[in-house]
């Protein structure tokens, strides 16, 4: 049961420091006390005396609630206490500094342990280096609240766990556990183990491994001596019997933890029988000659290589990836030479792509220099490095393609705008009208394929709105069909009950003509395109890939084709900007990454499946709409009002870019505004100052050198609070639209725009 002298012994330690403050506290009150009764009569009397008695009400209730404490935390170890007492397990209380507080009988059978001792010193004889095992579990404990570990000891295997209780004290629990079949192969004899700590200090030594050296040794340097170890490189092992050369082989075993199996040295006879356990090691390994033909492996390289392994095959037709002849590579490790023993190679498998991480070491086998392979897979590191540089080249070009984006949409904007202003003068009978026409749908398209690359960047502006996949279709048909030619086949199926999604129509109308135009081209000699939209509810997250779809309700749309399919290996670059499998000059590479961007913006996903000879599924995901917005009702005829004429009201203008601060300053004075033009924010700040100037509307800029157009704007409207603003730029509104958002009675008029979105804009903010 639970020792009451020991609590009561600790208790006492704990109140030794509370008589301690308390017997302070009393001291200073009675001297204070004593000055006082000697001070003069007086305020400073009074001071002291206050003070003493104020010292000494402290103190009496630091005592009460320090004797408060301590019982509570009798009461708390006793219930713990008595809890574990008939625990099957040794359990333990111990104070932080190490000294144990109460033991449970199993413990005290077991250990033969007594209160007071550190936990270190109870399990000496259990672990090699207790002190190191403790101190880590305990950090463990105090940043998680509980710890355990699985150790391997001379008796077995047992699990430590320990629980933080407060901030004074640990509840550690031993078990055991089944020991695992360690080294032991599917079939082979049980090979020489030895289970290494950081310090190389012995932990652990499985039967074979005591065989073999004779005795029970504690560090790895008893051993070996001082020479490093160097993994499949011989190895004068010291036993007690004599030197043995040996080989070492290692596999992790977590927390600074090292499993090292001992093999024979790579001349021995292959009749003995350490050497048979060869193929049972659950390293891949490779024995390969100087010229790099294999010579022997064991059963784990197979199944990592795969079928193509065999004995005589060149390492060379098995993997690649090393950037030069794989001889080259051998034959530098054999002459010593190499600069680094390991490379990460790529498997020549056909069924999946994997990563090896090949690690040679040079042996003599029968007088002659060979190498020893070992492998380690590294297709999950690769993987990951391959996605990370993926993730990176993708943002920089995403970066890349808005700002060249927003420089383009500031030349088309000065180009287009100043065709409108030249066919303000020409009218269809003149012989420049229809070259002047030219200039402006080529200027039209050139907007387009800005609208592509803000579309892969995700920096485009929507307009989003509730739409019936059905409908949007339905309206596209007659588009698509012509599309797709006479000898492919479009059908449509739907889902009898389709919900609304909210998505930007015309956009989405691309995405629609891109996946069916790729699909097309995918049939040369024709067939069938399916477009299927469902109704589908996720009730647990989608995971495809790196790509995780919330659990919820979403429209799908599938479009399937009987294509050529796309390959394995081309299938995850399929999104990428510029990436085509198409002949030069049949595609740009940006309609997937196009389409990939907008259906992002959108809030939506996108996955394709696809298989060599059978076709290719795109799956688009679609939220739906939580609350659909009531179509409005159609307004009841009234009078129309009068509409103002232009020409009404003053305007700063602010743009940084020559070319679109003159079209667009001429565009508003011929139609009859006055307009006032700024080159930056601090010109227009300055030309503000003037309060006898009556300005209506600001237009200006958004992305400026020094200030940009959200920022001048709040300022100059701080004396200005009723003047409009619009806003124009090339990059996307939702670039600034928390800004924007912030600044009443302001609009966003997106780059390029013509001449007329530039006046109607205007007259829509003035009246």
């Amino acid at each position: 049961m639970y020792d009451s002298t020991l609590t009561t012994g600790s208790m006492s330690k704990f109140s030794e420091s509370a008589k301690g403050r308390l017997r302070s506290l009393l001291v200073a009150s009675v001297l204070l006390g004593a000055m006082g009764v000697l001070a003069p009569l007086g305020r400073i009397q009074l001071g002291l005396v206050t003070a003493s008695a104020t010292l000494a009400v402290v103190g009496i209730v630091m005592f009460a609630l320090s004797f408060k404490r301590q019982r509570s935390r009798k009461s708390a170890y006793g219930t713990i206490a008595d809890f574990i007492e008939k625990d099957a397990s040794p359990s333990f209380v111990v104070c932080p500094d190490g000294e144990v507080r109460s033991i449970n009988e199993a413990g005290r059978k077991q250990f033969g342990a007594v209160e007071g001792e550190t936990l270190a010193g109870t399990l000496r004889n259990t672990f090699a280096n207790p002190g190191g095992i403790l101190f880590r579990l305990k950090a463990l404990a105090e940043a998680n609240g509980a710890a355990r570990e699985d150790i391997v000891t001379r008796k077995g295997h047992v699990r430590l766990s320990v629980h933080q209780m407060g901030t004074d004290a640990f509840l550690w629990r031993m078990e055991d556990v089944p020991e695992p079949a360690a080294g032991r192969g599917s079939d082979g004899p049980l090979l020489p183990m030895l289970m290494i700590g950081r310090s190389n200090a012995i932990l652990f030594m499985n039967d074979a491994a005591r065989r073999l050296v004779g005795q029970r040794v504690k560090s790895l340097n008893d051993l070996i001596g001082e020479t490093p170890l160097t993994l499949g490189t011989p190895a004068v092992l010291t036993t007690g019997s004599g030197p043995v050369d040996v080989q070492f082989a290692c596999v992790e075993a977590g927390a600074g933890r090292r499993a090292l199996y001992i093999l024979p040295v790579a001349d021995a006879s292959q009749n003995d029988p350490l050497w048979s356990s060869f193929e049972a090691l659950p390293v891949p390994l490779l024995r390969v000659a100087a010229d790099g033909q294999v010579r022997a492996f064991n059963k784990t390289a197979y199944a990592l290589i795969g079928v193509g392994l065999d004995e005589d095959v060149h390492l060379s037709e098995l993997m690649e990836g090393l950037g030069r002849p794989i001889s080259d590579w051998l034959s530098e490790t054999l002459s010593g030479r190499a600069v680094q023993h390991s490379e990460f190679l790529r498997l020549k498998r056909a069924d999946k792509e994997m990563f090896v991480q090949v690690a040679l070491n040079r042996v003599t086998e029968d007088g002659e220099a060979s190498l020893i392979a070992v492998l380690t897979d590294a297709t999950e590191l690769k993987t990951l490095e391959a996605q990370f540089v993926q993730s990176q080249k993708m943002q920089a070009i995403g970066q890349l393609a808005g700002g060249v984006a927003h420089d383009f949409n500031n030349l088309l904007t000065a180009i287009s705008g100043h065709c409108d202003l030249l066919l303000l003068r020409h009218d269809q009978g003149d012989a420049d009208y229809s070259d002047l026409i030219q200039i402006n749908q080529n200027a039209n398209r050139a907007a387009a394929l800005v609208g592509q690359l803000l579309a892969f960047s995700r920096k485009q502006t929507l307009r989003p709105e509730v739409l019936d996949m059905r409908d949007t279709l339905a309206d596209l048909t007659h588009l698509l069909n012509r599309l797709v030619g006479e000898t492919v086949t479009l059908t449509l199926s739907h889902d009898p009950v389709l919900q609304s999604i909210r998505a930007d129509k015309r956009q989405l109308e691309q995405v629609l003509m891109n996946l069916v135009v790729n699909a097309r081209d995918a049939m040369p000699d024709g067939g069938e395109i399916r477009i299927v939209t469902e109704c589908e509810t996720l009730t647990q997250p989608l995971d495809r890939g790196q790509v995780s779809v919330p659990a919820g309700s979403y429209v799908t749309v599938r479009v399937n084709d009987e294509g050529v399919g796309i390959a394995p290996d081309k299938l995850q670059k399929v999104f990428e900007p510029f990436f085509t499998t198409k002949r030069t000059g049949e595609g740009t590479g940006l309609g997937l990454s196009t389409a990939y961007g907008i259906v992002k913006q959108t809030g939506g996903y996108i996955f394709v499946d696809s298989k060599l000879g059978e076709g290719t599924c795109f799956t688009l995901y679609f939220p739906v709409l939580d609350a659909v917005v009531p179509k409005p009702e159609v307004a009841r005829r009234a009078k129309p009002k009068e509409v103002p004429n232009h020409g009404d009201g003053v305007i700063l203008l602010v743009e940084d870019e020559a070319p679109v601060r003159a079209f667009a300053s001429r565009a508003l004075r011929l139609r009859g505004y006055t307009v006032l033009e700024a080159d930056s924010a601090e010109t227009a700040l300055k030309t503000l100052e003037d309060q006898s100037l009556n300005v209506d509307l600001f237009v200006t800029d958004v992305v400026m050198p020094g200030k940009d157009g959200p920022s001048w704007v709040r300022e100059a409207l701080q004396d200005r609070p009723d003047v409009r603003v619009v806003f124009v730029s090339g990059y996307a509104e939702d670039k600034f639209s928390d800004a924007k958002n912030k600044i009443p009675n302001s609009v966003f008029l997106p780059k390029p725009f013509s001449l007329n979105d530039l006046t109607e804009t205007v007259h829509r903010q003035l009246h």
